[in-house]
């Protein structure tokens, strides 16, 4: 792997200490030596641009003379860049050529310079012929995605990169992908999409540069609760010695697997109150906190309930460790929400599941699609008669 890396992007780091100098959940005295960080990250990179974006939107004071510094060391860089790249065009070859056009990309992904990356990486693409070479810009250019949180840059890039690889490309670099889409996928809530390329990945994983393989465990277990069903999450994800060799590692993780398939509701919640923290103070799933929240919820919910045709509230809070009250309240939520299928009778203080039949209710989504697909057909047909 040519222009792959070994350890985590520094940016990647960069843009989750931003992410919780911002962050509401962050004491404020936790954010000072993360202001440290940062800014010792953006002296040694010459990161002016993000330098004053982050003074003008955190009140920080603005240093005149770091500013003019950085100033001072781009422009002489950048002559110098200039000045090999022609060099490289009079006097060496074509390898040299996009050798120059690469580093001067590189320079500008390394001080912040978004705009200016991205039109450096389409010239050294003008300039690569090898697929693995034109796959490692295209990976530079998802990490500036994810740097910025560029949804849409990301999308883009991911198409082109499976492009790529109908030319050729080695499955190092597939599998590598993989883990970039999960990352997109869950970034932008389709996590079960994310679930089955990070299982996928999970015997083949490098992908180092975007997050240590402790996070990825982290990420794959979260994704997979909510995405497979019981069988599958027990031969996937409970007894994968992948997972096994580092889910004790990280807090609270095991017992979240563990005693939801163990049908430990209790110790369940209770560890899910100790995640909690960990999905706060994380970028990428963070925005779908409250979403997430939910569908653990209506996993471990449907799973209890699966077991009976009928249970007593308090027997159902007793499971989980909470109040009759909060069982109440938080059932007919789901149940308002077709979530839950199930109803209460709050004078026995009884809950009844009325789970539609699996053969019934394919009958009824179909007949939902076929009328779906009458009334489109319909609707054409006036179009195509006007």
């Amino acid at each position: 792997m040519e222009e792959g890396e070994a350890s985590l992007d520094v940016k990647l780091t960069l843009s989750q200490k931003l992410f919780l100098i911002r962050s509401l959940n962050v004491p404020d005295i936790e954010k000072v030596p993360l202001k440290e960080d940062v800014m010792t990250l953006i002296r040694q990179d010459g990161m002016s641009g993000l330098y004053q974006s982050l003074c003008h939107e955190l009140g920080w004071e603005l240093d005149e003379s770091l500013l003019n510094s950085m100033h001072s060391s781009f422009e002489e860089k950048v002559k110098a860049f200039d000045e090999k790249i022609v060099d490289a065009e009079e006097n060496l070859g074509e390898s040299e050529v996009r050798e120059a056009h690469l580093a001067k990309a590189l320079y500008f992904i390394q001080i912040g310079d978004k705009e200016k990356a991205l039109e450096q990486l389409k010239i050294t693409e003008t300039k690569t012929v090898a697929v693995g070479q034109r796959m490692d810009l295209v990976f530079h250019t998802l990490r500036i995605g994810f740097f910025s949180m560029d949804y849409k840059l990301i999308s883009t890039s991911i198409d082109k990169a499976k492009s790529l690889f109908e030319e050729g490309g080695d499955w190092e670099r597939k599998n590598r992908l993989k883990v970039y889409e999960g990352l997109y996928c869950m970034a932008t809530r389709n996590f079960k999409k994310a679930a089955e390329l990070f299982l996928d990945s999970i015997s083949t994983f490098t992908t180092y540069e975007l997050f240590a393989y402790d996070t990825f465990i982290f990420y794959t277990v979260l994704t997979s609760i909510i995405s497979l069903d019981r069988v599958s999450l027990k031969q996937k994800v409970v007894d994968a010695p992948e997972i096994l060799t580092v889910i004790d590692k990280i807090p609270n993780l095991s017992n979240f697997l563990n005693s939801l398939h163990g049908c430990q509701y209790k110790s369940f919640f209770i560890a899910f109150d100790g995640l909690m923290d960990q999905i706060r103070l994380d970028r990428y799933i963070f925005p779908h906190f409250r979403y997430y929240m939910r569908e653990v919820r209506t996993v471990a919910y449907s799973q209890f309930l699966e077991s009976y045709k009928s249970v007593t509230m308090e027997a159902m809070a007793k499971a989980f460790g909470v109040s009759v009250d909060f069982i109440d309240m938080e059932l007919s939520r789901f149940i308002a929400a077709g979530r839950l299928h199930c109803k209460i009778d709050k004078v026995a203080g009884v809950l009844e599941t009325n789970r539609p039949d699996a053969k019934n209710a394919l009958y009824q989504a179909t007949i939902k699609q076929g009328d779906f697909l009458l009334n489109r057909i319909q609707n054409l047909s006036r179009v195509v008669d006007l």
